[in-house]
C-alpha cells in the first residue's frame, strides 16, 4: 500500500472508530503511560491509529475482568495491535493439519500424581524465550521440549537453536516464519542427525539460508513419539511419567491479552485443522476444582504469568489434544 493510501485509510479507519468509541483525556493518558512502559514511538498518523486500537483493547479487557471468568486479561506488549495484525505476525499463518491421528505412544494407564511441575523437579526447563514478529512458535515448542527431554536424560540442560529449524526444516512440511509443527521438526532433527545450540546458531526472527553444521550438533533425536489425536489422558500420562510435551492449539483474540488464571474459551475450535500456535506443557494441576495445564509460551516474560499460562485440562480446550508429541534422545 502506498504511503498516501495508507494515511487515507488510517484517517478513515480512525474517524469511524472514534465516532463509535469517543476518546477521553483519560484514554490518552493510559495510552501514553503504556507507551512509556513499552518504549513505543509513532509518527502522528500512526499515533492516533494505535491510540484508538489500544483504547478498544483496554475497554475489552476491562469489560472481561468485570465479568465472572476463570482467567483475567491485561495490557501487554501487544495492546496496540488488532488481532488480525497479531495473528499475521505471531501465529501460524499456514494451515497446520496434524496428521498423527493414531499415535505411537503407549500409555502406562496411571496412577498419576494430582499435580506435577517439571520446573520444580530439577533443572529441566529453560527460561522463557521470545519469538518476536515471526510465526516460529513451533520451533520454540520443539527446542523447549527437546531441551527438557535432554536434561532429564543426561542431567545437562542445553539451550538449542530455533533458527536452525526456521532456516533448514522446510522439507518436513515446515514453513519458517509462516509456521510448522513440533512433530515435524522432531522428524527433521532425527533425519538431519542433530540440532545446534542457540549460541552456535543464534535466533534472528526472520528466515535465512540454512547454516547447519552437523559437526556442531549438540543433541540428536532417536525417535519421535506422537500421542494419538484427542487423547488428552495420553498427554497427562506422558507429562506425569516422562517429560514435558509439545502441543498445538487455536489462539483466538482474547488469548492475546491473557494475564493469569485458567484460560478457557467458548469461541475457539477443537479440531486439528484450526491450530495456529505451538507451546510446551511443563505440568498440570487444579485450581478451584478446575483442572489445568501449565504451559510455557514464547512471547517473552512480560506476557501472561512471567511467560507462562494455564489452560483448562480435560476438555480438549481449543484443540490442545489434537497433535501432541515429544522426542526420545
Amino acid at each position: 500500500m502506498k504511503a498516501s493510501s495508507f494515511f487515507t485509510f488510517t484517517f478513515v479507519f480512525v474517524s469511524a472508530l472514534t465516532a463509535a468509541f469517543p476518546l477521553t483525556e483519560q484514554d490518552e493518558a493510559h495510552f501514553k503511560s503504556w507507551m512509556a512502559q513499552y518504549n513505543k514511538m509513532y509518527d502522528l498518523e500512526e499515533y492516533y491509529l494505535r491510540l484508538q486500537i489500544f483504547t478498544e483493547n483496554k475497554r475489552r479487557i476491562d469489560k472481561h475482568n468485570e465479568g465472572n471468568h476463570s482467567f483475567t486479561m491485561g495490557l501487554n506488549q501487544f495492546s496496540d495491535m488488532t488481532f488480525g495484525e497479531f495473528r499475521k505476525s505471531f501465529l501460524l499463518t499456514e494451515p497446520q493439519n496434524c496428521s498423527a491421528t493414531k499415535g505411537n505412544y503407549l500409555s502406562s494407564n496411571g496412577p498419576y500424581p494430582d499435580s506435577i511441575d517439571w520446573r520444580k523437579k530439577g533443572n529441566y526447563v529453560t527460561h522463557v524465550k521470545n519469538q518476536g514478529p515471526c510465526g516460529s512458535c513451533w520451533t520454540f515448542s520443539t527446542t523447549g521440549c527437546l531441551e527438557s527431554v535432554t536434561a532429564i536424560a543426561t542431567g545437562k540442560l542445553p539451550l538449542l537453536s530455533e533458527q536452525q529449524l526456521v532456516d533448514c526444516a522446510q522439507n518436513f512440511n515446515n514453513h519458517g516464519c509462516n509456521g510448522g509443527l513440533p512433530s515435524q521438526a522432531f522428524e527433521y532433527i532425527k533425519y538431519s542427525k542433530g540440532l545446534m545450540t542457540e549460541q552456535d546458531y543464534p535466533y534472528t526472527a526472520e528466515e535465512g539460508d540454512c547454516q547447519y553444521k552437523p559437526e556442531l550438533a549438540a543433541v540428536s533425536v532417536k525417535e519421535v513419539v506422537n500421542i494419538t489425536a484427542y487423547d488428552e489422558m495420553g498427554m497427562v500420562d506422558a507429562v506425569a511419567t516422562h517429560n514435558p510435551v509439545s502441543f498445538a492449539f487455536e489462539v483466538t483474540s482474547d488469548f492475546m491479552s491473557y494475564r493469569d488464571g485458567v484460560y478457557s474459551s467458548t469461541t475457539c475450535h477443537s479440531t486439528t485443522d484450526k491450530v495456529n500456535h505451538a507451546v510446551l506443557a511443563v505440568g498440570y494441576g487444579q485450581e478451584n476444582g478446575k483442572p489445568y495445564w501449565i504451559v510455557k509460551n514464547s512471547w517473552g516474560t512480560g506476557w501472561g504469568i512471567q511467560g507462562y499460562f494455564l489452560i483448562e485440562r480435560g476438555k480438549n480446550m481449543c484443540g490442545l489434544a489434537a497433535c501432541s508429541s515429544f522426542p526420545v534422545v
